[in-house]
């Protein structure tokens, strides 16, 4: 068992539920509570380490037990030392330490195997991580192939992200992308790049079929200056009631769902 706060394991988890700068260098995350390490572990994610404390329930036992059975090292640690390291206010007695996915792309590797990407989520200058959890979990039910984060994105793999996107980390590709790459990577799938605005073309009346990525703007200032240099089209929600606007989260689920509409229909 795990009875210091100075265990290397310890050390590392509080690093990684800190700054982006430290995931990026230990190119690893936390995930925190049964049911995320339950998904990590049905996807088949690289889990570095668990850690679980005698709080944890008979379903969580179970996990560790199978988690295990695979070859990831999992280790009791005291509830005191779990509450401290816990980003919720209660505690499931259970986390993980995951790889980071190394930067790829479908599109970066010619392979006549892999299908072209043809729906692709921008979340631009999203800084709520509740908002941005949310696009993305809304964005793995929604079928989307790949969420490409900006620069002025909130980290996707902070603890609050991961927490909002119930899973979709484990079932999404998603990358950090400059805006140069991001570009090079649209031309390359000849992907439309529609940006959601309120003076955009209705999204009832735009083809919504063809390939394309989708930029969901920030809840503050909208979208960027580079997003909408990148735009090749404009989409707005059509709102009979007396609100002014919806929040990214809500905007984007709505798009995104559009695009789903469309393309079911057309089959």
């Amino acid at each position: 068992m795990i009875t210091s706060s100075h265990n290397p394991k310890v050390q590392l988890v509080r690093l990684l539920l800190g700054r982006p700068k430290e995931r990026r260098a230990a190119n690893a995350f936390v995930a925190e509570g049964v049911r995320l390490v339950e998904e990590a572990n049905h996807a088949g994610w690289p889990i570095r380490f668990v850690l679980y404390d005698e709080t944890l329930n008979e379903r969580g036992r179970s996990n560790v037990e199978s988690l295990k059975t695979h070859g990831v090292e999992a280790e009791l640690i005291t509830t005191s030392i779990m509450k401290s390291l816990s980003d919720t206010e209660t505690s499931q007695g259970l986390l993980a330490v995951l790889d980071i996915p190394a930067l790829y792309s479908r599109l970066s590797t010619p392979d006549s195997r892999l299908p072209t990407p043809d729906f692709i989520l921008i979340p631009d200058q999203i800084r709520d991580p509740g908002n941005l959890g949310t696009l993305l979990r809304t964005a793995a039910a929604a079928g989307v192939q790949a969420v490409w984060i900006p620069p002025e994105t909130t980290d996707p793999f902070a603890p609050k992200v991961v927490r909002a996107g119930m899973g979709a980390h484990f079932r999404l590709s998603i990358h950090s992308l400059a805006w140069d790459e991001i570009r090079r990577l649209s031309e390359s799938a000849k992907l439309k790049v529609f940006l959601a605005d309120m003076a955009g073309r209705s999204c009832w009346e735009s083809d919504l079929r063809l390939p394309l990525a989708l930029v969901i703007g920030g809840e503050a200032e909208g979208a960027s200056a580079p997003a909408r240099k990148l735009a090749t089209g404009t989409l707005s929600i059509p709102m009979p009631g007396r609100a002014e606007s919806l929040n990214a989260a809500a905007a984007g689920a709505v798009l995104m769902f559009e695009v789903v509409r469309q393309r079911e229909r057309e089959t």
